[in-house]
């Protein structure tokens, strides 16, 4: 590994500037047949991850429609379409931005790009500055094919997180309040989540040794950990417990859609795990090794992996989950179906240097304990969770965190340079200590507390939850009504 001085073939980036625009490195590229064929191969391979990914949120729309019941199911899939344009929005004016800026903290740890621990603002390489809504990059330019892509693929990502909180609070949170917290998870706290730890530049993976491949705890622990913060003001559906505490089942109204949805979601989780790497990359110049050529494809924290692994292993870890879940829940078709993506989720983490029968083995982990804690916490603290989705996601990448720490401990976080925990001017290792404290500030600090906050002012104004009489009849009531009366008026009409 190289010192902590990044060589790239641009310069060292270090307080030297290594180029005035990002725009010029891509223009550079262009002006040969191989780099610019690798240029614009990298466009449209991002570009198919973001249509791939698009089958999430449709996984995501079925899935919950499905769980939800009758009077509730326009109402429902309305939520779940309306944060589509009100996080891609709020994505574009500030949310990459936010991603660009926060890698230092601020105030954690140094930047490698400007030796900096302030926000990443200034005219260095990847700075937040060329990502206002102003900028070049930021729409059609003939000499920039990645910045439109890259943006995409993580405002899918934004999407995921949102879609997350959706399904736990179904049947009972108002439109209002969905809106303004979709927004926060998928605009704000997973950005800044994502600039911690999910950045080649981020103080995490230099103070902890953070690694997080696949994003087990930068989407799926921190959204879990929204989600809970939320119920716990929220509060549980009408009827869900009885008068001495037990809870009831509202099970699935039509398992039909919960099964193609989440296994629409399987098949999106596939192009999100494409989209979570840099297709090509020669890596030789990228750590000083000039002369050296290693091409090779890369994870977000550009380090390299292959495809083809990664393939193995995200196969391994949902066969892993999908028998734990059959097995543990005796056959449940809505637990063993979620149980798949859960042990996905579960070995996302390392998923791009374990080993299969590791990945398989780490996602019947981490179902076990999803299942576990879901109905543990719900007996215990009255918690109503409609689809799991804090189990499946938030406990289930809480739990891979843990165990990414003991299994690949001393493995490097980052390829640049790799020294001491703590330090802050190099890269700590992998290990146990960091992993866990990445898990707390996931799960805990980015999501269940500002979850909570924001839930709390909602409910004090009296946005958070609607009315008892609304929830009885139905949040489709007056559609279905009116429905009703234009199929009487029609079947009552002589011409």
């Amino acid at each position: 590994f190289s010192s902590r001085r990044r060589h790239t073939r641009y310069g060292t980036v270090t307080g030297v500037q290594t180029c005035a625009l990002p725009i010029l490195i891509w223009r550079e590229k262009m002006t040969d047949q191989l780099a610019a064929l690798t240029t614009i191969f990298t466009e449209f391979y991002y570009w198919v991850t973001v249509v791939l990914m698009f089958l999430i949120h449709v996984g995501f729309c079925m899935y919950e429609v499905g769980a939800s019941r009758y009077k509730h199911h326009q109402h429902t899939l309305m939520k779940n379409t309306m944060l589509i344009p009100l996080v891609t929005v709020t994505w574009f004016f500030f949310g990459w931005w936010i991603y660009w800026a926060f890698p230092t903290g601020p105030g954690f740890a140094p930047s490698i790009m400007n030796e900096s621990a302030a926000l990443i603002t200034d005219e260095s390489a990847f700075s937040a500055a060329w990502y206002v809504p102003t900028s070049d990059l930021m729409g059609m330019n003939l000499n920039d094919h990645i910045s439109g892509v890259f943006w995409a693929a993580f405002l899918l990502f934004s999407w995921t997180a949102a879609s997350i909180v959706s399904g736990a609070v179904i049947e009972r949170i108002t439109t209002f309040a969905f809106g303004i917290l979709a927004i926060a998870i998928g605009s704000v706290f997973w950005t800044i989540d994502a600039a911690w730890g999910w950045h080649f530049d981020g103080w995490m993976l230099k103070i902890l040794g953070y690694h997080d491949a696949y994003a087990s705890g930068v989407i799926h622990a921190i959204a879990g950990g929204f989600a809970l913060g939320i119920l716990v003001v929220l509060g549980p559906r009408i009827g869900k417990f009885s008068s001495s505490g037990e809870p009831r089942n509202i099970g699935p109204r039509n398992p039909w859609l919960v099964t193609v949805g989440l296994f629409l979601i399987y098949t999106g989780f596939w192009g999100f795990y494409a989209a979570c790497n840099i297709p090509i990359y020669d890596l030789g110049p990228e750590y000083g090794m000039e002369g050296v050529t290693f091409w090779t494809a890369t994870n977000i924290y550009v380090t390299p992996t292959t495809l083809s692994g990664i393939t193995f292993n995200f196969l391994m870890s949902l066969s892993g989950g999908l028998l734990a879940g059959y097995v543990i829940s005796k056959g449940d078709p809505f637990w063993t179906y979620s149980s798949g993506l859960a042990g996905v989720i579960t070995a996302s983490a390392g998923n791009d240097l374990y080993h299969p029968i590791q990945a398989m083995i780490i996602a019947m982990i981490g179902v076990w304990v999803a299942y576990k804690l879901h109905y543990w916490v719900e007996r215990k603290f009255k918690i109503d969770d409609a689809v799991g989705a804090v189990a499946v996601h938030g406990y289930a990448g809480f739990v891979g965190l843990v165990i990414c720490g003991f299994v690949l401990n001393g493995y490097p976080s980052s390829g640049y340079s790799v020294g001491a925990m703590w330090d802050g001017s190099t890269y700590a290792a992998i290990n146990p200590l960091g992993m866990f404290i990445g898990a707390i500030i996931m799960f805990f600090v980015l999501g269940f507390i500002p979850g909570w906050i924001i839930a709390k002012v909602l409910h004090g104004m009296g946005k958070l939850r609607i009315p008892r009489e609304v929830e009885l009849a139905g949040l489709d009531y007056q559609i279905l009504e009116d429905a009703s009366s234009d199929e009487k008026a029609v079947a009552s009409a002589s011409r």
